[in-house]
């Protein structure tokens, strides 16, 4: 396996203290402040300044996942609190299946106080549209950490308005709160259009409508991919070796439309959040295993370490071309695919331009990937958000890396 995982995980610890990470949003979005790193020099200013960053002709590309209410709370007859996490479908097998189905929907799920929950179902009572009725929970398999879970509920209703109904939004671990009516809006961006996260891609929550229109106006254009963020997002590294550490699994959609719009800003790409980064990437490797018929069984996927097990010498349009060919001669509008790529430093980015995102928690992924983009220089950028009052993670302050 070709690149270097000999990484010590503790060069990538700072220390991050509890204050400094925003447990509120920004009273508004594009008023958050932003750090910009060009030219290997550091300045800051605010999001909604971002204009004055970012060349003409450049394109922005977004992930449009949208955050389900993925928290469902059942009280037990004892009074004990069981709380189910649903992480993805099972059965039906795809997000929008499962979101229409009516009255079963079996997801993969992580229980809170799981051993509270020796046997039998757990019953809701919900009020839908004037009409009580039953909310049922069963426990079919575990595996690992994860429960599948079969929901059951009237047929006159679908899973999407089950969650929607009693669901809460899923903040992360890190912020200490109850969610409030304020997070279903503040914890969504504004072109969240396809439901599916249970994280949002925080990257996107600054970006508001008259941010949106100063880029356009100065002649930036706009394309989107859609990854439903995983709860394996927030999964720290639990030890020094980056070789052991098991990757998430997420899935991910692109279209031709996209495809064609990164073919025509070659050179000028700029990946909106890290979950952009990690689809645009893996596109690369969906092109590549096209060209070398390697195509798995079960449709595209990129493992964990696929980039560094060879250097290929194919550029970006060759591999999108390869996309776009295979699309046509399976009339296909759009490709799934799920990816586990990991990005540590020495990944050679295929795609990727230039990269806004917020700051992340020490020794992460996350902080790996930016390391990955700015090298040792992350040390700089982050010491200079720390001592200048920038405020962390989710709902904190964000970052352009160019």
């Amino acid at each position: 396996m070709k690149g270097n995982f000999n990484i010590n995980i503790e060069e990538y610890a700072y220390n991050l203290p509890d204050e400094r990470i925003a447990q509120f949003p920004e009273v508004e979005r594009d008023m958050s402040k932003l750090l910009v790193y060009a030219n290997e020099t550091i300045s800051d200013t605010y999001f909604v300044n971002i204009d004055n960053y970012i060349s003409t002709d450049y394109l922005l590309v977004f992930n449009n996942t949208k955050v389900i209410r993925a928290r469902i709370l059942f009280q037990k007859e004892s009074g004990s609190t069981i709380e189910i996490f649903c992480l993805e479908p099972v059965y039906p097998p795809d997000y929008e299946a499962s979101f229409s189905s009516h009255g079963e929907a079996i997801w993969k799920c992580i229980v809170g106080n799981l051993k509270k929950w020796k046997k039998g179902e757990l019953t809701k009572l919900i009020v839908q549209n004037s009409k009580e009725y039953e909310l049922k929970a069963e426990k079919i398999k575990q595996s690992g950490d994860s429960v599948e879970i079969k929901f059951s509920w009237n047929r006159e209703f679908t899973f999407a308005e089950i969650l929607e109904n009693t669901g809460r939004i899923p903040l992360p671990p890190y912020i200490g709160r109850d969610d409030t009516v304020e997070d279903s809006t503040r914890y969504q961006t504004v072109f969240a259009s396809v439901k599916g996260s249970v994280a949002a891609p925080t990257a996107g929550l600054h970006f508001t409508e008259r941010v949106i229109e100063k880029l356009k106006n100065k002649g930036i254009a706009f394309s989107e991919i859609t990854l439903h963020v995983g709860a394996g997002t927030f999964q720290p590294l639990k030890n020094n070796n980056v070789a052991e550490h098991k990757m998430h699994r997420e899935h991910f959609i692109v279209t031709t439309d996209t495809i064609n719009a990164l073919l025509q800003k070659t050179g000028k790409i700029i990946a909106v959040g890290t979950t952009t980064v990690r689809t645009l990437e893996s596109i690369y490797y969906i092109g590549v295993n096209i060209l070398y018929n390697n195509i798995k069984e079960d449709g595209f996927f990129i493992s964990q370490w696929e980039p560094y097990e060879t250097d290929y010498e194919i550029s970006m349009e060759t591999s999108l071309t390869a996309i776009l060919e295979y699309m046509k001669t399976n009339d296909l509008e759009q490709i799934e695919a799920a990816t586990e790529i990991m990005i540590i430093p020495g990944y050679k980015f295929r795609i990727v331009n230039g990269i806004i995102t917020n700051f992340h928690q020490p020794s992460s992924t996350l902080l790996l990937l930016v390391s990955a983009w700015t090298g040792k220089k992350w040390k700089d950028i982050y010491d200079y958000a720390l001592k200048n009052n920038f405020r962390f993670l989710s709902y904190g302050d964000c970052s352009l890396l160019l």
